[in-house]
């Protein structure tokens, strides 16, 4: 185990390395001159000129990279255009509030997509396998935007059962020393403010696990009707073992595989995909950070937003491969 640690260490380096490359080479790319994009047309030579001497843009490219991978090793990526703080430091101060967002909605997607994944198998090709499919068809053919919105119709503002936007209302003041809503609400013991946070998050949260609890059901109901078709269950029915038990005991662990495989991959994907749920919730996380960083112009924020969910991204498929060994003891790291 020890041994395939180091190397899937190893393997990172230019994981990362070419994640770098890509980030670094797309912002270049963008037509136009960055300088006059951020200033606007109707900039002096002189403030374009000393703009893109401040961002080292009147350097080679090859210059660029090389301070550009330094500021990576070093933690300074440069100052953002719109508030002169250090971009970094405007990313990990939205961050945590992306993280949440996106625990919440993996958890939401992992017990209703394992719960109704099972179930469907369980009942295969009756009227409950039926509504579990159209169910989940339905999720991931549903736009996220267009959801969000028709629940903040309904939820919102026809029955006001839920906030409109944000994290918590403006009024309520209370030490956030993690920057994890729920963690710090906890911490006070005030149930009206823990109430507030929990409020804010549902709706934001039920609309981004909408697609990754659709996979999850359709992969669960895949992968455990697939296991209960393999020798050992008939075995296992044969010695007199409950369905059930078969199911719980020894069919769900083995269907359990893919189901890591796709929930690793879909919270990395609702890091970078939660720019939509945040705009319309006015989430005041990454996703929005980016949005209002790509109408500004602000590269060296956006360099540093998306620098940060590729990394996370990498990282998380790294952790649910380590997870296989404790999932499934058939499985050996050489």
């Amino acid at each position: 185990m020890i041994q395939y640690l180091i190397k899937r260490f190893l393997f990172l380096i230019p994981t990362l390395l070419g994640v770098c490359i890509l980030v670094f080479s797309i912002i270049h790319l963008i037509p136009g001159d960055p300088a006059v994009a951020m200033l606007g047309e109707h900039a002096t030579p002189q403030a374009v000129t000393r703009l893109r001497k401040q961002l080292g843009l009147n350097r080679p490219l090859y210059v660029q990279f090389g301070k550009f991978i330094k500021g990576i090793f070093t933690l300074n990526l440069g100052r953002s255009i719109q508030t002169n703080e250090p971009a970094l430091q405007e990313v990990l101060h939205h961050y945590p509030a992306t993280i949440e967002l996106a625990a919440a909605a993996m958890i939401t997607a992992i017990f209703f997509g394992f719960t109704l994944g099972v179930t469907a198998a369980c009942f295969p090709n009756t009227w409950i396998d039926y509504i579990v499919n159209v169910f989940s068809l339905t999720g991931i053919s549903m736009p996220i935007f267009w959801l969000g919105l028709l629940f903040l119709l309904l939820f919102a503002s026809h029955w006001r059962l839920f906030p409109f936007s944000g994290r918590i209302f403006p009024g309520y003041i209370f030490p956030t020393p993690t920057h994890f809503y729920i963690i710090d609400s906890l911490l006070t013991g005030n149930f009206q403010i823990i109430k507030d946070v929990l409020g804010h998050l549902i709706l934001p949260s039920l609309t981004l696990s909408t697609i990754p609890l659709a996979i999850l059901t359709k992969t669960v109901r895949g992968s455990l009707l697939d296991v209960l078709h393999q020798e050992y269950i008939r075995t296992a029915y044969a010695k007199g073992v409950s369905r059930w038990k078969v199911i719980w005991k020894h069919a769900l662990k083995n269907a359990f595989i893919p189901v890591v495989t796709i929930a690793g991959l879909q919270f990395g994907y609702l890091l970078g995909g939660a720019i939509l749920t945040e705009t319309v919730f006015g989430w005041p996380g990454i996703g929005r950070l980016v949005v209002e960083a790509v109408k500004a112009r602000d590269y060296p924020v956006l360099q540093a937003a998306v620098l940060l969910i590729a990394f996370t991204f990498v990282f998380i498929n790294t952790l649910t491969d380590l997870i296989y060994a404790y999932t499934d003891p058939r499985i050996h790291y050489t």
